[in-house]
């Protein structure tokens, strides 16, 4: 299925129906009178999470949704239906932002919630309503109320514990797929992930948490490089970031440069993202440029007060030691507990 998590929708809610003006004429009812009954009320627009959905590619096929107007009142007193209410499912993990103010109108980030974002027209009084003693036949009734419009978009910031943060093959698909059964695709050139993908990571005393990863952040992605900063939004819900760091191209290129290129792009997309706690993790620690390089690499890291967790996605060497770290972090928890 397409990965799709933006989408603009032109929403509309049902508009009121409109009262009736009528009068009874019925045979052997001397005083028959007003009996125009009242329009129903138009539909309200609902969106409602679920965690059944991981994309909303279906909206994007449906530009426009709009809500069922109210029925008119009819004669002999007889009221209109109401219309009925639009129900938009949506993923959880939805923004609703308003297009021409860019208020956010909604944030769904659980299972099951709901919220009406436009309420439909209230139907109109018909004649019956307004009949008094020295207006005993009023020829008038209220129309419907008007309806709401609004031009709406949809971000989708996908719900994780943890997220995965680095260079293109930095290792983030090999470790979502070696911890989870997560299966994105995997191979020896960049950007080999284009859209991003979830795991379960199942941990110790049947716990688990769920792990992102997005496509590789390059240097200038706030520029548009690469695929610009375009899938950093769902690393903004995430507890921590695990900042993978491949260290075998030494000396062709310099990873600790890299790291600190990373780490700016995050602050130019968002400083409070930028200000999330991180786990640096070196990959590929099955190789022998890895191997060699990792003491200097490591000293430098723990010079700048940052911990360092060497894996390798390959062998599974580390992997333990990362995912206690990990838990220690979401949970608080001491390790005799685990």
């Amino acid at each position: 299925m397409k990965f799709i998590d933006e989408v603009t929708l032109h929403a509309t809610s049902g508009h009121g129906g409109a009262g009736c003006v009528a009068f009874r004429h019925e045979k052997f009812i001397e005083f028959g009178g007003p009996s125009g009954g009242d329009g129903g009320k138009g539909g309200d627009v609902i969106f409602e999470a679920t965690s059944g959905l991981s994309t909303l590619l279906e909206l994007r096929h449906r530009p426009h949704q709009k809500a069922e107007n109210g029925h008119n009142g009819m004669g002999k007193n007889r009221h209109g239906a109401g219309g009925k209410d639009l129900l938009i499912k949506v993923p959880v993990g939805t923004v609703v932002k308003d297009v021409e103010t860019d208020d956010i109108l909604a944030d769904l980030t659980e299972n099951g919630q709901t919220v009406i974002l436009l309420k439909g027209g209230r139907g109109g009084q018909g004649n019956a309503r307004f009949a008094s003693a020295t207006n005993k036949a009023p020829k008038f009734a209220q129309p419907g109320e008007e309806n709401e419009e609004r031009k709406l978009r949809l971000e989708l910031k996908l719900m994780a514990d943890v997220g995965l943060l680095g260079l293109p093959n930095a290792g983030k698909s090999s470790l979502i797929s070696k911890v989870s059964a997560a299966r994105p695709k995997i191979a020896d050139y960049p950007f080999t992930t284009t859209v991003p993908s979830l795991g379960v990571v199942p941990y110790k005393n049947y716990r688990s948490f769920v792990m992102a990863d997005i496509p590789g952040i390059i240097e200038g992605a706030n520029e548009g490089a690469g695929l610009g900063h375009r899938f950093l939004k769902h690393l903004e819900r995430s507890g921590i970031l695990l900042h993978l760091v491949d260290i075998s191209w030494i000396p062709d290129r310099d990873p600790r440069a890299e790291y600190e290129s990373i780490n700016n792009e995050l602050t130019l997309f968002s400083p409070e993202l930028s200000l999330k706690g991180q786990i640096v993790v070196i990959t590929k620690t099955d190789l022998p440029r890895t191997k060699k390089e990792l003491p200097a690499i490591k000293s430098w890291f723990e010079r700048k007060g940052v911990a360092v967790f060497p894996i390798s996605s390959a062998t599974g060497e580390g992997i333990e030691l990362l995912l206690d770290e990990i838990a220690r972090r979401l949970w608080g928890q001491q390790k005799e507990e685990w």
